[in-house]
């Protein structure tokens, strides 16, 4: 005669049981899957919010380009400021894969809003003496009024950056302003200069002008130029060598969109710090189930010893309370998920980013659910399917 045969419990059966469970004890799961829902919230959310971020910038070097070089000059052998020659603007356009370039040179003089403004008042504003192929090379915009021209380069006309006229309270063409001692007509208005925040902070008048009316020497103390994409690395390698042949140490080279990428990084080691507190956060969310699940085996006894009375095997009461742990931490994983999907739109609407979520992410936050459902639930599942029928029916 062969021997009996353990009844089979399907996969639909199992869930029907875990949630069985689950429904018995409303109160303690919902703070049970709290505790997984706030820490997978945050880690998604992060990770969302970092790769907005990441989006963003990406959009933007697109759109500024990262083929803009900057050269400006460093110190001499004596530890003197160095200067550029006069005609470095002009060595550089003669570089082959250059395509545009501009230039500024600082001026010995203050920007007040009228001549009765102390000089020591600035504002942080720097007047600049600024090329005519300026905006282009740098891709700026005028947001009111018009740029330098041939014929505004040589009179007493000024270009205000985005935050010299904010700070000057003009935000449009046709006021003054008082410069080196003379009026100077606001001829207009930037835009906010990404690439080049010191234009933003600079009260910008033509050459020719700076020269006759402020005393600039004509020596430019920056130099920006675009080339070919293809050709960043070869320009940077011989432009401090075109900008001063004679001294090519005396200059530096830089490449302002490396800024932006620097700032990224460090953005992304605060999302390590960020993640770092999110998985503790989960940590405690999953020894909350494990607690739940451990008082849950305390208070069944009796149901456990009637179900082996019954006829189950130890593997089925595991598989029962390990079933129940990762419901719970899927419920709260699933809610979890969704609050930090929802977090990281909310937040990238509201700084004007592309809402991004890696697919990734909700992959991890799935591993990372159940793999806590699972240590969480092991050992109680484990000191559940130890239970003897005759003790477990015998407690009061």
């Amino acid at each position: 005669m062969s021997g009996l045969v353990p009844a089979r419990l399907s996969g639909p059966d199992v869930v029907r049981v875990g949630l069985a469970g689950l429904r018995a004890r409303p109160a303690r799961v919902v703070l049970s899957a709290l505790g997984i829902a706030i820490g997978i919230a945050t880690m998604v959310a992060v990770i969302g919010i970092s790769a907005s971020s990441k989006e963003d910038l990406l959009r933007r070097l697109d759109r500024l380009g990262t083929n803009l070089l900057t050269a400006e000059p460093g110190d001499t052998l004596f530890g003197e400021r160095a200067r550029l020659p006069r005609g470095s603007a002009a060595m550089v356009a003669r570089i082959g894969p250059v395509t545009a370039v501009g230039a500024t040179g600082t001026v010995d003089a203050t920007v007040r809003r009228t001549d009765r403004i102390p000089a020591e008042i600035t504002h942080g504003i720097g007047v600049a003496a600024a090329s005519q192929e300026l905006l282009g090379t740098l891709g700026a915009t005028v947001r009111q009024g018009t740029w330098l021209n041939a014929a505004t380069a040589r009179y007493p006309g000024v270009v205000l950056g985005a935050e010299a006229a904010r700070r000057l309270g003009l935000d449009r063409p046709g006021g003054r302003v008082w410069i080196g001692g003379r009026w100077f007509t606001v001829l207009g208005v930037l835009n906010a200069a990404e690439l080049a925040p010191e234009i933003d902070r600079s009260a910008l008048v033509g050459w020719e002008a700076a020269e006759r009316y402020l005393g600039f020497d004509g020596h430019p103390t920056r130099l920006y130029e675009r080339s070919t994409d293809a050709s960043v690395a070869d320009v940077r390698a011989v432009l401090a060598r075109t900008v001063n042949p004679e001294n090519p140490e005396e200059v530096e080279v830089s490449r302002p969109s490396d800024a932006l990428e620097a700032k990224a990084a460090a953005a992304g080691a605060f999302t390590g710090l960020l993640l770092g507190l999110g998985a503790v956060a989960l940590l405690v969310g999953g020894v909350g189930v494990a607690n739940t699940m451990v008082i849950s085996v305390l208070e069944r006894r009796r149901e456990i010893g009637l179900r082996r009375s019954l006829g189950a095997t130890r593997g089925q009461v595991r598989v029962q309370f390990l079933a129940e742990s990762l419901l719970l931490s899927a419920l709260g994983g699933a809610a979890g998920t969704v609050l930090g999907a929802a977090v990281t739109a909310g937040f990238a609407l509201y700084r004007g980013w592309p809402p991004v979520v890696p697919p990734w992410a909700l992959g991890g936050a799935l591993a990372a659910t159940l793999a806590i459902g699972t240590a969480a639930g092991l050992y109680p599942a484990m000191r559940a399917a130890r239970l003897s029928p005759t003790a477990a029916l015998a407690t009061v």
